[in-house]
């Protein structure tokens, strides 16, 4: 079987990160295409994505569909989209001969580690395997939190901030006691555990450049105390930002909390 995987999403986007990172580290093919969210109203989402015009539209008129979840404009999505990837959201992935389509990012994520002949990423055996699979899937609530929080981070409430606090809590809790037992999170050599939440958390550490209009509403940050409160976390994740295979995806996104970390230290 042919390896490699095609995605689809706008950019850049911390969540697409994770089967990037995953390609380099077991030298997998991948093609990511997509614009920056402004301009992914003006592609036709597909197995084949492609950018269109404003005489294309009209002639894809029959595609067109109301964006929900991050998109409030009108996107063009075919049918063969649709029954690929039926929640209809990005990122978007598809196999090579584009018959078949994965979302949600740990999914993705997982089908380049499945690939993987060499690294071990999606670890030795079937048990490591559920392993992944339990601190992937323990991670969700957190995912999905920070998701909501990120959106709603202009408009703060006391019931999404507690949620959002309760579900940080509950994961850095045990990211930390696990890293009081391994070298990597669950383990003592690096699989996908480890990438997912590198690019989870970098995503949900965004919210600093909203402390200004968080505190004018009385809220603190929620990883105010990140740092002191989870040092092993901390450490963990500025070691993964220094790899290779991370930085080179990453770029310069965590540059701005590294310099707010010296600047109050």
């Amino acid at each position: 079987m042919e390896k490699g995987l095609k995605i689809f999403s706008y950019l850049p986007n911390p969540r697409v990160w994770k089967a990037e990172i995953a390609a380099k580290i077991a030298d997998i093919p991948i093609e990511i295409i997509g614009d920056k969210p402004s301009e992914i109203p003006n592609w036709l989402w597909d197995s084949m994505p492609k950018k269109i015009s404003d005489a294309d539209k009209k002639k894809l008129k029959k595609f067109e569909r109301i964006g929900k979840r991050g998109f409030s404009t009108a996107l063009y999505k075919t049918d063969d989209f649709i029954e690929l990837i039926p929640f209809g959201t990005v990122p978007a992935a598809f196999s090579p001969d584009g018959k078949i389509g994965i979302f949600e990012s740990n999914s993705i994520l997982r089908a380049i580690a499945r690939q993987d002949d060499t690294n071990n990423l999606y670890g030795k055996n079937s048990f490591e395997a559920s392993r992944v699979d339990s601190f992937l899937d323990s991670g969700l609530v957190f995912s999905r939190e920070h998701q909501e929080y990120l959106f709603g981070l202009e408009d703060m409430n006391e019931a999404l901030y507690k949620r959002m606090k309760s579900a940080y809590e509950f994961f850095l809790n045990g990211i930390e006691e696990s890293l009081n037992h391994t070298k990597y999170i669950g383990f003592n050599h690096l699989t996908i555990i480890d990438i997912s939440f590198f690019c989870d958390f970098s995503q949900f550490l965004r919210e600093g450049h909203y402390e200004d209009g968080l505190k004018e509403k009385g809220f603190p940050l929620v990883s105010e105390n990140f740092v002191s409160e989870y040092p092993k976390t901390y450490n963990h994740l500025m070691k993964l930002s220094e790899l290779k295979e991370f930085s080179s995806v990453s770029g310069t996104y965590l540059d701005w909390y590294k310099r707010k970390l010296q600047d109050s230290s």
